[in-house]
């Protein structure tokens, strides 16, 4: 966001940028009590409400404005004051299950998978969790019993789904400044130009293309092929 010059843009930014966390559900009495202890399980899939963002995306490729929920994760409750989205050109849609769920998954034009030492996602996760109050011993039993064991059979499987695997996170220079590019040809134009043409029939030198000559022109990500869709709707 900061290379594309959008992380202090209001309301006109172009791009966005939504955390799943922002759809964890509403906690029951009892799992609130559970969770203030550690022992709720942040990390299962069950702990999103997916209809919720499922329907916040579709609204936003709609070109509607939506509320998106605030989530504090001290209290571990929505909170009242929601955030607004405006229009935009691109959303960028992250968390840990972004994946799991096929009816959200299918809404992505270009999915990436972050590829991190597991070391090095512990170490963030206790600087994190401290900063939200809590002790070493509770962040420690949490991820061994929930975080690990979910990370392993929920979101590792996703990575399959990936049109391009990010490995060593944002050390990955390289590859950050390739994912800007890209964002930045959707946003000039270059890429949804040139499949406005494929959609009229026509190729960039102006001829009838076949349906098979259609195809082998979209974008590929790690032998994966990525259709990108014109600027009428985010990607």
């Amino acid at each position: 966001m900061e290379l594309l010059g959008q992380n202090k843009v209001d309301h006109r930014c172009k791009v966005v940028i939504l955390s799943q966390d922002r759809f964890y559900k509403i906690l029951t009495p009892d799992q609130q009590v559970k969770a203030l202890e550690g022992l709720y399980n942040f990390d299962h899939p069950d702990a999103f409400d997916n209809e919720l963002a499922l329907k916040t995306l579709k609204d936003i490729l709609d070109g509607k404005i939506v509320e998106v929920p605030n989530y504090d994760f001290i209290t571990n409750s929505r909170l009242p004051e929601a955030m607004t989205v405006y229009p935009a050109d691109v959303v960028l849609f992250e968390g840990i299950l972004v994946f799991y769920n096929q009816a959200i998954r299918d809404l992505f034009q270009l999915k990436l998978f972050v590829d991190t030492d597991s070391d090095v996602r512990l170490s963030h996760r206790v600087l994190r969790d401290t900063k939200r109050g809590r002790d070493l011993e509770q962040i420690l039993a949490q991820y061994t019993t929930f975080v690990k064991p979910a990370f392993d059979q929920f979101s590792l499987p996703t990575k399959k789904y990936a049109d391009v695997i990010v490995p060593r996170g944002v050390d990955n220079i390289a590859a950050i400044n390739l994912i800007v590019q890209h964002i930045q040809d959707i946003l000039s134009g270059d890429i949804c130009k040139w499949q406005r043409g494929l959609m009229n029939g026509q190729s960039r030198q102006q001829k009838r293309s076949s349906p098979e000559e259609m195809e082998t022109n979209s974008v590929n990500y790690s032998s994966k092929r990525v259709h990108l869709e014109p600027s009428s709707r985010p990607h």
